[in-house]
């Protein structure tokens, strides 16, 4: 017979042995590569102001980039554990919702029409894409009573999904801008600089920590809106701020990386299978988890094939997808 409570280890021994896991697969991320450094490379890279070849590659190149894995990581790992509890859907995923499509196709719009515009107005444009996206899966989702079911959000995500990604694609081709879209969107962390990090942070920072500040609200949403109701709780008020934090954290990493499916959706129900259900517990671990997985996918895309890169995207679709597939078939029960 299953536990009520899946969590027998106290979470505070379980939040250390997450952050110990974090700090050593940040080390592993930076000093593996195809250019091999060593632990004291590194310590002198983030210490010191000595600027060899090595470490000045460590701080402009890899640093950076491992620094956009942990920040779109932890985004996306708790974007997605928001809208699964949110919307009480085992299958909730900012890349099959429609968000990062929406904010793809944005994207895309706006290299053609303002080539000239500047990081952070491409950030408000991505924001303003993936609301776009939600709206139009969540519209489509209410057209018919009972629409709201984890199936019909899903298939009308692809939908919308695959109609904007070829709005992206459609405008590329017009405006001969292919290949700038592409790089935006290909779903990697390759050329991320520190002007960059310094725009998207500050949005995914906001975004966890106005989520851990509802994350009480946010358990009662996911078991009951009547219990919420009857305990006093504008769901209405909740709803709509958490919705805004899902479009940011969603918005921000498609701003600096592009598009990444399936981390949204795994990363939450492997938290929960770990530490239950309450999303005091969820949400934090969820950030710490989904930091570690970006970094390793990000380590392996550079590392499979060096000197060349693979696609962390794809790597994350490899897992992502047979995830997707087994919590289908269990009915979503399947590491919850």
């Amino acid at each position: 017979m299953k536990k009520e409570n899946p969590r027998s280890i106290p979470f505070i021994f379980i939040l250390i042995a997450g952050i110990l896991a974090f700090i050593a697969m940040f080390i592993i991320a930076m000093v593996v590569g195809a250019a091999e450094t060593s632990i004291k490379d590194v310590w002198l890279a983030l210490t010191s102001t000595e600027k060899n070849k090595t470490i000045l590659m460590l701080r402009e190149i890899r640093f950076p980039r491992e620094v956009a894995a942990i920040f779109v990581g932890a985004a996306l790992a708790v974007a997605g554990a928001i809208m699964q509890g949110l919307t009480r859907n085992p299958l909730a995923d900012p890349g099959l919702l429609g968000l990062t499509a929406g904010a793809n196709a944005a994207l895309a719009i706006t290299i053609a029409f303002i080539p000239s515009a500047n990081y952070f107005t491409i950030t408000i444009v991505c924001f303003i894409g993936a609301a776009a996206g939600t709206l139009m899966v969540f519209g489509i989702g209410a057209m018919k009573k009972g629409g709201f079911s984890p199936l019909r959000i899903v298939l009308a995500g692809a939908a919308i999904s695959l109609f904007l990604r070829a709005v992206a694609e459609g405008i590329g081709i017009y405006f001969k801008i292919s290949k700038d879209v592409a790089m935006w969107t290909s779903g990697g962390m390759v050329g991320t600089t520190w002007d960059q990090l310094q725009v998207i942070i500050p949005f995914i920072v906001i975004g966890i920590t106005v989520s851990f500040l509802f994350s009480r609200q946010l358990t009662i949403l996911s078991l009951s809106e009547e219990v919420a109701v009857g305990l006093g709780q504008n769901i209405t008020r909740i709803k709509t701020i958490l919705f805004i934090v899902i479009i940011l954290l969603a918005g921000a990493s498609v701003a600096l990386v592009g598009s990444m499916t399936f981390l949204g959706l795994m990363v939450p129900h492997i938290v929960r299978a770990i530490v239950g259900t309450d999303y005091r517990y969820i949400l934090p671990m969820t950030a710490i988890t989904g930091a570690i997985f970006m970094l390793l996918a990000d380590t392996l895309g550079r590392t499979i094939n060096a000197p060349y890169e693979t696609p962390v995207a794809a790597i994350i679709a490899m897992v992502g997808l047979p995830f997707f597939l087994i919590i289908v078939r269990k009915g979503g029960k399947a590491f919850s």
